[in-house]
């Protein structure tokens, strides 16, 4: 962006692009981009959010998360992006852990991809992962019970927050709907929430594979803050500068490759 005025059309035109490109955007640089007052910008800001195209957050605004979809529907799509991430997710896990995976169409690839050969304990209120792993030799299979809630594709409630206290976990795979380096983790549905949050209080790593639509969005139900996940899996197409925002002084970002490619760390 130039250091030119626009007219207040042109300007919201632009912060419009910026935010369909999936960027964050600063009332305080576009000020300075545009050579108008912070006041000015937070007035595109508040009508851009009126109209439901942008989310406005403290110091500026977010790109407006897509819509929810039924995990069936999302199952289906990005395959192959989420298979890398996946692929590379699994490095993290240990022999003999016990992990927890979430509702989540990312998690029900990765049950497909769990290594048999780690005496791994799975527990899931995803029905989808009870699927996948049901009659798989080499692992320990513990299905939550609860309300079936269709729309996330598993249980939730307080008799799946119950059955969770029976456990500890070695390692959390903690399905995400929304992540932002300002206001952490979050979710569409209140319910998936509450069960998102006492996993993550029975774990003792928490780890969110984000293909890059899910980054720099805020849904209506916090889950954790950012400084709370301890690996963080990206898309080897999200920038450089992106992986460096998301960095911490204590979490890992593992950058998923293509498949025919080795994937890096960046520690």
């Amino acid at each position: 962006m130039s250091n030119i005025s626009h007219l207040p059309n042109q300007r919201r035109a632009a912060i419009l692009e910026a935010l369909a490109r999936g960027e964050a955007v600063s009332a305080a640089k576009l000020a300075a981009d545009y050579s108008v007052s912070e006041d000015a910008i937070r007035r595109d800001l508040r009508k851009l959010a009126a109209e439901g195209l942008c989310e406005k957050v403290y110091g500026g605004a977010l790109p407006v998360a897509p819509s929810a979809q039924p995990v069936s529907v999302r199952t289906a799509e990005d395959v192959d992006r989420k298979e890398a991430l996946v692929k590379a997710a699994v490095s993290l896990i240990r022999p003999r852990d016990c992990l927890f995976l979430d509702v989540g169409s990312t998690n029900i690839i990765l049950a497909e991809h769990l290594p048999l050969n780690l005496e791994l304990t799975v527990v899931t209120n995803s029905i989808p992962v009870v699927a996948k792993l049901m009659g798989r030799k080499g692992l320990h299979l513990f299905s939550l019970g609860g309300a079936v809630n269709a729309e996330v594709g598993g249980t939730t409630g307080s008799q799946t927050i119950s059955a969770l206290q029976n456990f500890q976990f070695d390692l959390t795979f903690l399905g995400t709907c929304g992540l932002c380096r300002q206001n952490g983790v979050s979710a569409y549905d209140a319910e998936d929430a509450d069960v998102k949050r006492a996993a993550i209080r029975a774990s003792d790593r928490v780890t969110i594979l984000a293909t890059k639509e899910k980054l720099d969005t805020r849904l209506p139900h916090r889950i954790l803050a950012f400084d709370g996940i301890d690996s963080l899996v990206l898309e080897e197409q999200v920038s450089e500068e992106c992986r460096l925002e998301y960095k911490t002084e204590t979490n890992r970002i593992v950058v998923a490759a293509p498949p025919a490619a080795r994937r890096t760390l960046v520690r």
